[in-house]
């Protein structure tokens, strides 16, 4: 089965002025639509073409040979992933058993965010933030270029994409504000909350 690039959850013009229109078009227009084009190239024809995206990133994960269809799945998952948890007027604090669950893990909502920006302050290059839960418990981690908590043995909950191209167009080189913005104005606490429940 090839793969498809998802539609986006909300219009071009949404998370402006946060995310402006521009930066929508280029990082899943252009970004996101190629990691899909260069998946359904590499698998074509191989014992992955009618995998899952999970299946696939789990089934060459550490396989140095298969590094370009793992980059590539991944990718594809974890920008699909990141789209979920951010939307118009988001931001803000959680509320229920998310920010129960937060605060008994973190000490504190203003904890977990300091850490979870850190993550994204110290990632050098490109790569992520991730909030995961992590054998029972929220963990704040951070993964270089396509890497990802699945491959990993971690349940992700959310993700801050820190790829110059999520942020460049709208923030320049200031990463900072970027991060900032994401957590008071953009994130999906609902999306969040319900990946808790399910896992």
């Amino acid at each position: 089965m090839a793969h498809s690039l998802p539609a986006l959850p909300y219009g071009l013009d949404a998370l402006e002025p946060h995310i402006s229109r521009s930066t929508l078009e280029f990082h899943h227009g252009k970004h996101h639509a190629g990691y899909v084009t260069n998946l359904n190239k590499l698998v074509e024809g191989t014992e992955l073409a009618d995998k899952s995206l999970e299946e696939t990133i789990t089934a060459v994960a550490g396989d140095a040979s298969k590094a370009g269809v793992f980059n590539n799945a991944a990718q594809v998952w974890n920008h699909s992933f990141y789209w979920q948890c951010i939307k118009p007027a988001g931001g803000g604090m959680p509320s229920g058993a998310l920010a129960e669950k937060i605060n008994a893990d973190f000490g504190s909502f203003e904890s977990f965010s300091e850490q979870f920006k850190t993550a994204g302050a110290t990632q050098f290059g490109s790569g992520w933030a991730w909030l995961v839960l992590d054998a029972g418990s929220l963990k704040v981690t951070k993964t270089a270029n396509a890497d990802l908590p699945l491959a990993h043995g971690q349940k992700a909950l959310l993700t801050m994409d820190v790829w110059e191209h999520a942020y460049y167009l709208d923030y320049q080189n200031r990463r900072p504000d970027y991060m900032a913005t994401f957590l008071d104005k953009l994130v999906n606490w609902d999306f969040v909350a319900a990946n808790l429940a399910a896992a």
